[in-house]
């Protein structure tokens, strides 16, 4: 993309968000929306339509003992705005609530007690260039240990077909998705999904996406969620 970066924020904590619009204007990008509940940060982000969207999940209201959903921005942007892209800031660190917002149509989760300021920075500009973010220590037990036990990775036992599944697999695309964008049937899509478990080691998409994006196959050309 060209020009500049223009930015989303939903943040409870409203320090935490003055900090981080600070942060991001101060990297020459600029903040056009910003909120603390979902329904007033869609409501700005529907006008604004900005590039990227930074999302905490648990959002606290200072009167009310409600507790907003920030994945709920996620998927509603999926339907509603697919250029905006979704970037998960939070403090959970748990495998099956990154898997929920990758489903929900995330492109990138990081962990607030571990990210710094400028690799935050980057991780905006790799997610506004169509990239696919996943710090490496939410590397799954059972990836750590397959890495382990092989010089060579997994990866590089792939056929082509099958690299050009991972990497629609890692942007986010369902087996309708990529069935649609390789042109060949739904139920081969399956077939290449189920050798890729086997190959790979993995346990489920998201650690399959992980993997696509920590050897390099998740990249720009594979954003289907895209017209």
């Amino acid at each position: 993309m060209t020009g500049r970066i223009r930015i989303g924020i939903l943040e409870d904590q409203q320090v935490f968000r003055e900090s981080l619009i600070a942060l991001f204007q101060g990297a020459g990008m600029d903040v056009v929306a910003q909120g603390r509940d979902v329904e007033g940060f869609l409501t700005q982000v529907l006008d604004a339509k900005p590039d990227v969207v930074v999302v905490d999940i648990r959002l606290e209201r200072p009167d009310s003992p409600e507790v907003g959903d920030g994945v709920k921005v996620v998927d509603a942007l999926r339907e509603q705005l697919p250029r905006t892209r979704a970037l998960v800031l939070s403090s959970f660190r748990e495998l099956p609530v990154m898997e929920r917002c990758f489903k929900a149509g995330a492109a990138g989760f990081l962990s607030k007690l571990t990210v710094t300021s400028a690799e935050l920075v980057t991780a905006v500009e790799q997610v506004a260039r169509g990239e696919w973010v996943v710090p490496a220590d939410f590397m799954s037990p059972v990836q750590a240990a397959a890495h382990a036990e092989r010089s060579a990775s997994p990866v590089d036992r792939l056929t082509l077909r099958e690299r050009e599944v991972l990497g629609l697999v890692a942007s986010g695309a369902d087996n309708v998705q990529i069935s649609a964008r390789l042109g060949i049937t739904e139920r081969t899509v399956k077939a290449h999904v189920s050798n890729l478990y086997r190959k790979l080691g993995v346990q489920n998409r998201v650690e399959m996406a992980m993997m696509a994006y920590q050897t390099g196959l998740s990249n720009p050309a594979h954003t289907p969620h895209h017209p």
